[in-house]
Formats: C-alpha cells, structure tokens, sequence
C-alpha cells in the first residue's frame, strides 16, 4: 500500500493525476504541468513536500557529531537559523544522501531528508552516534504524533502570498536571506527551495497542513505537482537524489564539490576516499542543439571519451531539451558533444549546469 502524506486528500479533491512515487501517492500535476511550471517563474506555486522527513537532532554533542556525520563543515553554523546544504557519505565516499541541516542552538538541530531515503538515513545516524558514543537523541518527525506538514511556497511572489495568510509570521520572515529560517508559533519558515526561486518551505504540525493549503490556494497560489518540481529544479541545476547521485557516486564527480569541505583538518565519513580517489569526472549541462529531448541515462559521446546524462527533459523555460549529465575529465563549457538517442547521434552544447533561476534563463 502506497504511503500518504497529510494533503493527499486535498489533492483528490483537486482532481491531481496521482502517481506512485518512491512508495509515496503523490501528485504529478493538476491539469497542465507547463502552466505549473510558469506559474512558478512568473507568480507563485506550492508543493505538498511532507514525504520529505524532517529529523531533530538534539543532546549535548550535536555538533561534533555532525561535524563527523556530514561533509560539509558546521562548524559554518553560527548564527541561530542558518541552514547548510550537504552530503552524507558512506566510507566509500558515496552519498547516502543529500540533505539540509538547520542550525537552531548548539544542542538542537533539525535536518531535512530525502523521503525514500528516510529510514536507511537515520539508521545509519544512530548506528553512527552509538558506535561514537556521542550524547545526541535523534527523532524523526514525518510519522506518528508529533509529524510535520512541508508545503514549499515558491515563485516571485512566494512571500506577499504568504504574508497575506500567515501575516503573524512577516516581522520574522522577510528579513530572511537565502537558507535561513525563523520559528514563529507553530510555523518553521525556511527560504530554502528547490525550484530556483525565493520563497519559503513550511513547517508545521500535519492536521494544520490542509487549513494552510487551503488559504494558500485561495489567496491565488497556484498547486503544483511533483512533474513541475522535476523540470524546475532541473532548469536550475538541482541535483536529485537518485538520479545524479546515489551511494556508489562521489559528491566529487556529482557537481557538489562545494558542499564538501576538504582543506580543514576534521575527519569526516567518506573523507578518506575522497582523498584518495579524487575527482574522476566532471558534472556539467547540456543542451540538445538537434531536435529531441534528452533522458536520463542516454549516452554522451565527447572527444574525451563517453559520459551519461544523469537528468534530462524539456525546458518549458529556454524552450529547449536541456540535461545534467556526468562526462569525462577534459571536458569543458562551450565544447560541442554528440548524444545517443535511439540509435541516432545528435548535436549538444555543454553549458554550465544552471539553465534558469529567478524567473529567467541565465545561459
């Protein structure tokens, strides 16, 4: 039986082509994904994310633990609020996950989780905190009494939109730069997203979730599915768990090289590796110069060898097929590459591995 999220009754009603995702009934779109798309770059859409997982972190030792635990430094976290983006690796250097770490006081963290990873990760946290015998308790909060509803309010109008429902919050939210967030009543607001745009992901008790969609949708914020969320987070360059990276993927060779911090003398899972094995391959964007649309796992032949697209589809935004793909070592911005499509060898520029971001094309 598939799993539910709070809003999945709301999005019935609605009338969402409803798809299985990763074991999750989650919907696709509302009627036309384009249009969801646009309404993103150009207004404001929402998205029901509450099958990602948040994870509180709280004990005495939260940041030597993560500091140990995640490959990016904490040790940037110093203002009450402050989000930081990385990767959990395995010893091998692959990613178990990507996620978002919260920083709220130093023995209280909370951290976002991709939902079909959820209980492989936090798994391997407490298998990790009891073989380090550090003083941390970690709860989830997606399921049981005290879950979450997330619901991602994105687009250039994200925040008048939800000012004019949740007004309480505006005093604490609309100082918030890029990857901060602000607890206010029930509410954590974060301006984090996955779209290329600004706006807020919310946090909040999950029989509460349905009521603030609700007035969400009626103050004109379009409802968007997860085939919209697919296509803009590609156009700006967001990696998807699974699909540019996984366990047996470096962060090195999967374009997330900045979240890794190597030059410090902390000790990190995964670190070793990384050392040894360095970077075998570069992440870069590619668009389709012959007419097609390009897919994940479709062949890319360059002079320096073979790569792999990794993500690909049609970008309603520059109008063109557009990928994220893994290619060799060599390979640079601006060279000319053939990709396999069904046999048939077609023209592709490489480009930087950002297409759109704050409702315009950037390449």
């Amino acid at each position: 039986m598939l799993k539910k999220t709070v809003l999945n009754a709301a999005h019935r009603a609605l009338g969402a082509r409803m798809v299985d995702f990763g074991g999750w009934d989650m919907p696709v779109n509302y009627g036309s994904q384009i249009e969801e798309h646009h309404a993103v770059r150009k207004d404001c859409g929402m998205f029901d994310v509450s099958h990602m997982c948040p994870v509180d972190l709280v004990g005495a030792d939260c940041r030597p633990f993560l500091s140990r635990l995640v490959a990016n430094d904490v040790a940037k976290l110093t203002v009450s609020g402050k989000a930081l983006y990385s990767a959990m690796l395995n010893e091998a250097g692959g990613v178990i996950d990507d996620l978002i770490i919260y920083f709220l006081t130093d023995t209280k963290f909370r951290i976002v989780v991709n939902a079909g990873t959820a209980e492989k990760d936090i798994a391997w946290m407490q298998a990790r905190a009891a073989e380090w015998q550090m003083d941390v308790s970690i709860t989830q909060r997606r399921d049981g009494d005290n879950n979450l509803g997330i619901i991602a309010v994105q687009g250039p109008n994200a925040r008048a939109k939800v000012w004019s429902v949740l007004p309480q919050t505006k005093a604490a939210s609309e100082g918030l730069k890029a990857f901060f967030a602000a607890e206010v009543d029930q509410y954590f607001i974060a301006s984090t997203g996955y779209t290329g745009e600004d706006g807020y992901e919310i946090m909040l008790p999950a029989a509460e979730a349905e009521s603030l969609w609700t007035a969400l949708k009626d103050a004109g914020v379009a409802p968007c599915g997860l085939g919209a969320r697919d296509t803009l987070r590609l156009e700006a360059g967001m990696n998807l768990y699974g699909q540019d990276m996984d366990e047996n993927v470096s962060p090195l060779d999967a374009g997330l090289a900045w979240t890794v911090a190597m030059k410090d003398e902390r000790n990190f899972v995964g670190k070793p590796a990384l050392t040894a094995n360095g970077q075998q391959k570069v992440f870069l964007g590619l668009i389709l110069l012959d007419k097609g649309v390009l897919r994940g796992h479709q062949k890319v032949i360059t002079a320096q060898g073979e790569g792999e697209i990794t993500s690909g589809s049609f970008s309603p935004t520059l109008q063109q097929s557009i990928a994220l793909a893994r290619l060799p070592l060599g390979v640079s911005i601006g060279d000319e590459v053939q990709v396999d499509i069904r046999g048939k060898l077609l023209k592709a520029k490489v480009t930087k591995p950002v297409f759109a971001r704050n409702g315009k094309a950037v390449i």
